[in-house]
C-alpha cells in the first residue's frame, strides 16, 4: 500500500512502483495502463495523484497517452501516437470536470484516461520468467513454475562438485572445450535412466544442452523455418508459446483434453496446413497436469507417420511423474520422436543441464545447430550431474520432493476450495489449473500490489483472450495468508 508516511509523496511512490513494473516487464510494452478512477480505487489515492503520476511516467518515456483510447506502456519504434478509437465510451463529466484546474498536459492525461475501457494490463511469458530473477516480495509466489529453494537445497551436489574439481583430470578437461554431444559419462548415465521410462537409446544418440529450453530452441531451430506451421497444445506453456512466435512459425494450437489433444483438430490442420512438428508435454501437462493415455498416443503417431512430421515431447515433470505413464517416445522408439528433458526443475536450477533423445537419422542435423548456438556445454557440472545419478542420490531426492509435494498438494486444495474456488482438471503435479470466477488478467495486476505474481489463464493460450482460470504451483499456495488475500481482492474486483 502507498504510505502517506513516506519519504516520498504518494505520486512518486506510485510513480515509482509502475515505473518497475514495467522495467521488470511485469507491464509488457503495449500493455493499457487502468483508468485514473480504477488506479485511484486500486490504490486508495485520489484522481489527481494518478494523473501526476501518469504525467511523471509520460515525462520519462515509459508510457504514452494514445488519443481517446488511455495510456499504454511504450513500445520501443512505434509512433507515440496510435490511431484514434471511434468506438471509445464517452469522457467521464466528473474527470474533464475535475481535470479544469490543473495543466494542460494533466488535463489531457486525464482526458485520455477517463475515456480509456477496463484498463487490464496482463502479465505475460517473460513476465514469469524475470519473476524468478525479481523478487516482488518475500512472499511465497503462486505463479512461479519453480519449487522453492529450500525445497532443493542438498549436501550431495555440493560434495560431488568438489569431487569432480578434485579430480586430477580436472585441469585436462578445463583447459579445452568438452565433447560436442555432451560428456560421454552423464550420457550413457542418461541412458540407462532412459531405460527405465521405456525410451530405450543409446549415448550416441543423446545431446546435452543449457537446459531443456535449449533443448526445444534446438530442434525448432534445426527442424522448421520461419513461417513454418506447429502444433502446440493448448492451453500449454506459455514460453513455448513466446518462444515459436519469436521465431516467426506459425502456431496451430491443439485443444488438450484429460486423455490428450483432440485428435479432430490435428487431423484437419494435418489435411490443411501439413505441420512440420507437434509439441507435446503428455505427463503432467502444464498447466492442467493431464496425463496422455495409450489410446490417445497411438493415433498421435499414427498421425505422425501418415502425414510425415515430428513430434518433441517434454518430460520436464519426469523426476514427479510415474515411471510407467504413457509417453510417445517410449511407444514410438524415437523414430519420429524426439525427447527432451532437464533437470532444473528438481535438482538445480542454475546448473542448467537438459539434454535430448533424438532419432539416429537427426542427431548429426541437431548437433551443427547447438554446436552453432553454444559451441559446447560445461563439462564440469555434467560430470557432477553423472555422480549424483549414478550414486543414486538424485532418484531419493526425487522421491523426497514428491513426498513433499504430496502433502503440499493437500493444503493447497483445501485452501483453494475454502477461497471458492474449484479445479479445472484434476489436482495432480506441482500445478493446479484453478477456476477463480473473475477475470484473471486483471486480478493479477490487483495482486501484484499485494506482493503475489499470479500466472492468469490467458497467459497458456496462442493468442490471449480473458479468463477467469490461472495456474497455481502447490508448492508456493499453502498459506492461509495467500488464499485469504486472493478472497478479499477477488471479491473486490468481483463487486
Amino acid at each position: 500500500m502507498l504510505m502517506k508516511s513516506s519519504t516520498q509523496s504518494l505520486t512518486e511512490q506510485l510513480s515509482t512502483r509502475i515505473s518497475e513494473r514495467i522495467r521488470n516487464r511485469l507491464l509488457a510494452p503495449g500493455a493499457r495502463l487502468p483508468s485514473v478512477r480504477q488506479c485511484a480505487q486500486q490504490n486508495g489515492v485520489s484522481p489527481s495523484t494518478v494523473v501526476a503520476a501518469y504525467d511523471q511516467l509520460l515525462a520519462q518515456g515509459l508510457v504514452e497517452a494514445r488519443k481517446n483510447r488511455g495510456f499504454f506502456v511504450r513500445e520501443s519504434g512505434r509512433a507515440a501516437h496510435a490511431a484514434d478509437d471511434e468506438d471509445a465510451p464517452p469522457v467521464d463529466p466528473g474527470l474533464e470536470s475535475a481535470a479544469a484546474n490543473w495543466s494542460t498536459a494533466h488535463w489531457f492525461a486525464a482526458r485520455a484516461a477517463g475515456r480509456a475501457g477496463p484498463g487490464v494490463s496482463p502479465v505475460n511469458a517473460t513476465a514469469l520468467i524475470r519473476g524468478m530473477f525479481h523478487k516482488i516480495s518475500d512472499k511465497p509466489q503462486p505463479g512461479m513454475g519453480v519449487f522453492p529453494p529450500d525445497w532443493l537445497e542438498s549436501t550431495f551436489m555440493p560434495a560431488a562438485v568438489r569431487k569432480v574439481t578434485n579430480s586430477r583430470a580436472l585441469q585436462d578437461f578445463s583447459l579445452q572445450y568438452g565433447e560436442p554431444l555432451g560428456d560421454a559419462g552423464l550420457r550413457r548415465v542418461l541412458a540407462k535412466k532412459l531405460s527405465t521410462l521405456n525410451v530405450h537409446t543409446v549415448p550416441e544418440n543423446i545431446i546435452t544442452t543449457v537446459g531443456a529450453t535449449h533443448a526445444l530452441d534446438i530442434v525448432s531451430r534445426t527442424l522448421l523455418r520461419p513461417g513454418d506451421p506447429v502444433m502446440v497444445e493448448e492451453p500449454g506453456w506459455a514460453v513455448e508459446f513466446a518462444r515459436l512466435a519469436a521465431l516467426g512459425m506459425h502456431i496451430l494450437p491443439v485443444p488438450r483434453r484429460a486423455d490428450g489433444p483432440d485428435l479432430e483438430v490435428m487431423a484437419r490442420y494435418c489435411e490443411v496446413h501439413k505441420p512440420k512438428l507437434y509439441v507435446s508435454v503428455s505427463v503432467f501437462h502444464n498447466p492442467t497436469g493431464y496425463c496422455l493415455t495409450p489410446g490417445s498416443a497411438h493415433r498421435v503417431l499414427q498421425l505422425a507417420n501418415q502425414h510425415n512430421f515430428h513430434v518433441v515431447e517434454d518430460d520436464t515433470y519426469s523426476h514427479i511423474a510415474p515411471e510407467h505413464a504413457t509417453r510417445l517416445t517410449a511407444l514410438d522408439g524415437l523414430q519420429r520422436t524426439i525427447y527432451v528433458s532437464g533437470f532444473a526443475k528438481i535438482l538445480a536450477p542454475n546448473w542448467r543441464i537438459g539434454f535430448m533423445a533424438a532419432p539416429p537419422a537427426l542427431v548429426e542435423q541437431l548437433l551443427d545447430t547447438k554446436l552453432l548456438a553454444t559451441l559446447t556445454t560445461p563439462a564440469l557440472l555434467e560430470k557432477a550431474l553423472a555422480l549424483c545419478i549414478e550414486q543414486g542420490q538424485l532418484r531419493r531426492h526425487a522421491e523426497r520432493i514428491r513426498t513433499r509435494l504430496d502433502a503440499a498438494r493437500a493444503r493447497s486444495v483445501k485452501l483453494a476450495l475454502g477461497a471458492g474456488c474449484t479445479f479445472a482438471a484434476e489436482p495432480v503435479g506441482l500445478f493446479g489449473w484453478v477456476e477463480t470466477g473473475v477475470d484473471t488478467d486483471a486480478l493479477s495486476q490487483r495482486m501484484l500490489d499485494e506482493g503475489y505474481l499470479l500466472a492468469p489463464g490467458a497467459l497458456f493460450h496462442a493468442e490471449r483472450k480473458p479468463s477467469t482460470l490461472m495456474r497455481i504451483n502447490f508448492a508456493t499456495t499453502q498459506e492461509a495468508a495467500f488464499w485469504k488475500t486472493f478472497a478479499r481482492v477477488r471479491d473486490e474486483q468481483a463487486r
